[in-house]
């Protein structure tokens, strides 16, 4: 039965490839044929908005891993020595999307969030198989020891959230309490997902971004009108009730995707997600908030109740009413006092160095 199971899950992955790749090209096509000039022009920006360099945001920092020997960009504020609280970005993003966070929680906190490795500033070493999350677990370890910490108050979004997760299992001594957004359990997504097509449907840009080159293309067109789209639209951007990227905000974003492969880098975290299932461990024994939007058009709400059934401590759910997936940018203020809610919930704020 479960050899059955596993045979069919891996042949809807394989036809749900086929279908995404063939709506892509039909898209590209049709576009091709009305505006063919527009169609294949995009701009790599060459100079970085000025929100980028906001000195009320922190520090720019970099640092050269030994291990890995891989270069990393972070963006720090707050008093050293006083409790890390680490921050990982989500796809398609980079450090700014926390920048909000790390506003509000300098007073109390260290607060760092880092370009993961094929993000922004940091490396963006070639090849699907750099992009492993055993790889990315690893990165996270390293930058925690690298701040001078043992442990770390830490806080994932998207894809962040994944290796949050993945990160709180593997090495649980290092997390004081876990914060996620908009981000299910590893084992609840795998095994709701096979059970619900309606989510397989909602993540097919997960089967989409498995080909190569074609998702970079269909990014790229009409100078990263996707991107836009995915940022700013009614259906899955940010702002009906909550704030609204800028124009400079949103150019942040393009700039740092449109250099040289940015879009791959990025896109091979997803050519790496079947590689890590079945989960070795699945229970986290850190404290854990999960903060959702409801109106995420990419995983449906189900998912985060049943997060609590993989965790071994306290666990708090908020749905915030009108956020979208992006709900630490277009909901910041709920998002921050969700967050001192918990931090301060028992002995949040001892924090401990090495």
């Amino acid at each position: 039965m479960a050899g059955l199971r596993v045979c069919v899950y891996w042949c809807a992955v394989c036809v749900l490839c086929a279908l995404c790749a063939a709506a892509a090209l039909l898209k590209l096509c049709w576009s091709a044929i009305l505006r063919p000039t527009a169609t294949f022009q995009w701009t790599q920006r060459q100079s970085p908005p000025a929100c980028l360099h906001d000195t009320s945001l922190g520090t720019h920092c970099y640092v050269r891993i030994k291990d890995s020997g891989l270069r990393f960009h972070y963006v720090a504020a707050g008093e050293r020595g006083k409790p890390l609280m680490l921050f990982l970005h989500g796809f398609p993003e980079f450090w700014f999307s926390w920048r909000h966070q790390l506003r509000e929680f300098k007073s109390e906190f260290r607060v760092v969030a880092v370009d993961m490795r094929g993000y922004g500033e940091s490396d963006l070493p070639p090849g699907v198989d750099n992009y492993h999350p055993d790889h990315l677990v690893t990165d996270i370890k390293d930058m925690v020891e690298h701040l001078g910490y043992n442990r770390c108050f830490l806080v994932g979004h998207d894809w962040g959230g994944t290796l949050a997760w993945l990160f709180a299992m593997d090495y649980p001594e290092m997390v004081t309490k876990l914060i996620v957004l908009n981000c299910p359990h590893p084992s609840v997504y795998a095994d709701y997902a096979v059970c619900h097509p309606s989510q397989m449907w909602k993540c097919r840009h997960f089967f989409f971004f498995q080909l190569p080159r074609l998702p970079e293309l269909i990014f790229s067109i009409h100078d990263f009108q996707a991107l836009k789209v995915l940022f700013t639209s009614r259906s899955s951007g940010m702002c009906r009730k909550g704030k609204c990227l800028t124009n400079e905000e949103l150019e942040a974003y393009l700039y740092t995707l449109s250099q040289p492969g940015a879009l791959t880098a990025a896109l091979n975290y997803y050519r790496n997600v079947f590689s890590s299932l079945p989960l070795r461990r699945r229970h986290v024994r850190s404290p854990v908030l999960l903060l959702w939007g409801e109106r995420d058009p990419f995983l449906e709400q189900e998912m985060a109740e049943a997060c609590r059934l993989y965790i071994r401590n306290h666990f708090r759910l908020n749905v915030i009413s009108g956020a979208s997936h992006w709900l630490q940018q277009d909901q910041p203020d709920i998002v921050n006092t969700l967050m001192w809610t918990f931090l301060k919930e028992g002995e949040g704020h001892k924090g401990h160095r090495n």
